[in-house]
Formats: structure tokens, sequence, C-alpha cells
């Protein structure tokens, strides 16, 4: 996984397999390390701020970042603006990125880049 500045929450396990985290100007990037396609998501601020809302039970509307769970366990991640790209985890490593989330883990990659969108 090639990008700087990818952070997972401190609740995921040693080892790099979980929800990675990154910001570009305008942009928040999703993935999972141990994805096997590779997917990155690419979302606007506004979209990654609407999910993050959702994970801390702060808004009860849907965000624009859609997650399903499989009753075999996977977890799977899209934004409806480009339904194909799909970020596929587990419920585990779900669980510890909700947590961080929660804890406020996250939070700094919309200030960082509605700055960079800014500049």
């Amino acid at each position: 996984m090639s990008t700087s500045a990818w952070q997972k929450s401190s609740y995921c396990g040693e080892g790099e397999a979980c929800i990675h985290i990154a910001a570009a100007p305008g942009t928040i990037h999703i993935t999972e390390s141990a994805d096997p396609s590779g997917a990155i998501l690419t979302a606007t601020p506004a979209d990654f701020g609407a999910l993050l809302a959702v994970l801390k039970k702060q808004t009860h509307r849907a965000a624009p970042i859609e997650v399903t769970v499989g009753e075999e366990g996977t977890v799977r991640l899209r934004e409806t603006s480009t339904p194909d790209t799909v970020v596929t985890t587990d419920r585990r490593k779900w669980k510890a990125f909700v947590l961080g989330v929660q804890a406020g883990e996250f939070d700094h990659f919309l200030e960082r880049a509605v700055k960079g969108a800014a500049a």
C-alpha cells in the first residue's frame, strides 16, 4: 500500500491488515490493506464526515458511503457516486475502525482535506 500518511485505528491489532485512511487536497481515501482487490475509495470530506457522524451515532441519516455486512462476516464499503469501487474487510477490523472513529482518531482528516483544498 503506497501513499503517504495512511492511518489505522489504534484499536486495530498488530500488523498492517486494517482499514486505513489518508487525506489529499479535497479528498479522503479509504482502503483495507488485506483487501485482495486493493480498492481505494475516494470520498469528499463532506461524505467522509457524514460517515463519521453515523458511526458516532450523531445522526441517523444515511451517509453517501454505504456499509453492508454480509452473513459470512464480510463488510463492504462503497461510495454511492462510484459504486463499482468496493473496499472489503471483516467484522473484527470494521469494529476496530468504528471504535477509532468513536474515539475521534480520524477527525483530523476532515480538517486536513478541507485545508488542502483551500490552498
